[in-house]
């Protein structure tokens, strides 16, 4: 099911919130120099700096762990327009790590992006603030992503944050990459045409690439990792807002680094993600995601289930039903599949990854089941 947005992203939005963000006082006044005073104080930043952030527009997509706490930054930080970019709804399990939500947007099960909007307005009425109640794909991630000057990651799947590579490198939108699981996350900053992009860091070949098909819902995460990785992730989001646009222009080849930190053992990395001079994305321009034709094909199969074709996958069910054991009921498997219960939910997996979800209809909703349970 495509969750239909309660504000429909027209030309005349766009417009509007141009006409809103023109509105911000560029030139540095009293009130503002009183908000941002400490931010403007810091040599990176300065006034210059802050008048830079004021005109910013930033697209965040997924308002959960990650997206809260982003928002959050940039929102006190004085970026001008924030688009916040989410389809689910507050639920109890949330509230443990995503920050702009209480227990009355639980109980009320509010809209993620409508929740964060109503809190981020309170916390800065001086800027555009956003929510779109959407579900993000190929047929409408140019719509919603173009016009902006930076693309955040604040997502739980891979599926999506291919598609938001796609998205970038073909829109030529810097975007940053982020992650987090159990107490460990990574991040790191994508530049189009200048630097590695998400599939050069996830190509066979990269020794970088993230070997990990955990999830928050099979092995959890504490709040302070997905606090951390989304921390660095606004520094460098607002250390690349603040930039020149002539410096941005003139960066033709940079290096990125796959940053990563456990915040339970102490652990931190930084690694060095060359480009993959056959990439796909940002070489060969094949933005499969984007087009629909990499999303796993999934069609109905018999009454109240879905079918997700996904394949060429070598899943070792044995470790996955361990995995599984401690979030889900009815865990059961042999040499061929492997069944478990996530009520109302049964979902059947083979060792190549097609699977079978019974208790639903709605392909959005088998997506969503499938990344959160098995990865993406």
């Amino acid at each position: 099911m495509q969750v239909r947005g309660l504000r429909a992203v027209r030309p005349q939005t766009i417009s509007a919130l141009s006409l809103m963000l023109d509105a911000i006082a560029i030139t540095m006044n009293s009130p503002l120099d009183e908000r941002y005073s400490r931010q403007i104080l810091f040599a990176g930043i300065g006034e210059a700096g802050q008048r830079r952030l004021l005109t910013s527009r930033v697209a965040i997509v997924g308002c959960g762990a990650l997206g809260t706490v982003l928002a959050n930054h940039l929102v006190r930080a004085g970026v001008g327009k924030i688009r916040i970019i989410d389809r689910d709804f507050v639920e109890p399990s949330n509230l443990q790590r995503q920050t702009l939500f209480d227990e009355s947007d639980a109980r009320d099960s509010l809209p993620k992006a409508i929740a964060a909007e109503r809190r981020l307005r309170a916390i800065n009425s001086s800027i555009a603030i956003e929510g779109i109640v959407a579900d993000i794909g190929p047929r409408n991630a140019e719509e919603l992503l173009s016009a902006h000057d930076l693309i955040l990651d604040g997502t739980d799947n891979f599926e999506t944050r291919h598609l938001l590579n796609d998205a970038a490198v073909k829109l030529n939108i810097p975007w940053i990459y982020a992650a987090a699981v159990g107490s460990y996350g990574v991040t790191m900053t994508i530049r189009p045409g200048a630097t590695a992009c998400l599939a050069c860091l996830l190509s066979p070949e990269s020794q970088a690439a993230p070997q990990s098909e955990e999830t928050c819902d099979t092995v959890g995460v504490i709040a302070p990792a997905a606090g951390v990785i989304a921390s660095i992730e606004a520094a460098d989001a607002i250390k690349f807002l603040v930039e020149e646009i002539e410096e941005r222009d003139h960066t033709q080849s940079a290096e990125t680094r796959l940053v990563s930190f456990d915040v339970w053992t102490g652990q931190h990395h930084s690694i060095k993600v060359a480009r993959d001079p056959e990439c796909r994305v940002c070489v060969h321009h094949e933005f499969r995601y984007l087009e629909g034709k990499a999303q796993p094909h999934v069609t109905m199969c018999g009454r109240d289930s879905v079918q997700s074709h996904e394949r060429n996958r070598n899943l070792d069910l044995a470790l996955t039903a361990q995995r599984l054991a401690s979030v889900a009921t009815n865990v059961r498997q042999n040499d061929f599949l492997l069944r478990f219960t996530v009520a109302p939910h049964e979902i059947t997996v083979f060792a190549d990854g097609r699977a079978i979800i019974k208790g639903t209809r709605d392909s959005a909703i088998a997506r969503s089941l499938y990344a959160r349970y098995l990865g993406a």
